[in-house]
């Protein structure tokens, strides 16, 4: 289950990332042309199918399970998984998640307003 010290606080201090989902946390580091974003999530949560760049994810703690092409996979820690660019996919992302995405677009995320 979730281990409250998964990601060190320098990790912790990054900004936070603006999310549309309740429970879930996000760190940002920002490229230039990419993003890092540290995700944990303290809920089960239902990621709808979208699409976006090209995307990187190392599961540091819990499952996921990802839809690609109507095929289902569960993740879990150690994992790891790539999505190509615009390539449609969904999840079911599992309390307890902690994960590292890797997004080849400078503005998948946003930082949230107010914070640093």
């Amino acid at each position: 289950m979730r281990n409250m010290n998964t990601f060190p606080e320098f990790i912790r201090k990054r900004p936070p990332v603006d999310l549309p989902y309740q429970g879930v946390n996000g760190y940002l580091i920002q490229g230039k042309n990419e993003q890092v974003v540290f995700m944990e999530f303290d809920r089960d949560t239902i990621v709808p199918e979208h699409s976006h760049a090209s995307q990187w994810e190392l599961v540091v703690e819990g499952t996921v399970d990802l839809t690609v092409g109507g095929r289902t996979t569960t993740y879990s820690k150690g994992d790891c998984f790539f999505i190509p660019n615009g390539t449609l996919h969904a999840a079911v992302v599992h309390k307890g998640y902690h994960c590292v995405m890797f997004f080849d677009q400078p503005d998948r995320y946003f930082v949230k307003q107010g914070k640093s």
